[in-house]
């Protein structure tokens, strides 16, 4: 069963509401995606932390319907 790419940026958006989300489907599969957010709240966290958050946004979904996501996260000056 594939997720649509709409689905994980409003997922993201739910847990990081000043979020910019761009969302590629690497496969064209809807299992295998690249994702950039951008977001004031990662500013002095790691990029380990910063991912850990956008990983918890979508808990539910990793390693079932969302098999695979490339994740880039930065702050809106980087």
């Amino acid at each position: 069963m594939a997720m649509d790419a709409g689905e994980i940026e409003r997922l993201i958006k739910a847990c990081i509401p000043d979020a910019r989300v761009t969302i590629r489907d690497l496969a064209g599969d809807g299992d295998h995606y690249a994702a950039t957010v951008i977001s004031a709240s990662f500013k002095g966290k790691s990029r380990v932390q910063q991912h850990q958050l956008v990983y918890e946004a979508l808990k539910t979904q990793m390693g079932g319907v969302l098999h695979a996501l490339a994740l880039q996260t930065a702050t809106p000056e980087a």
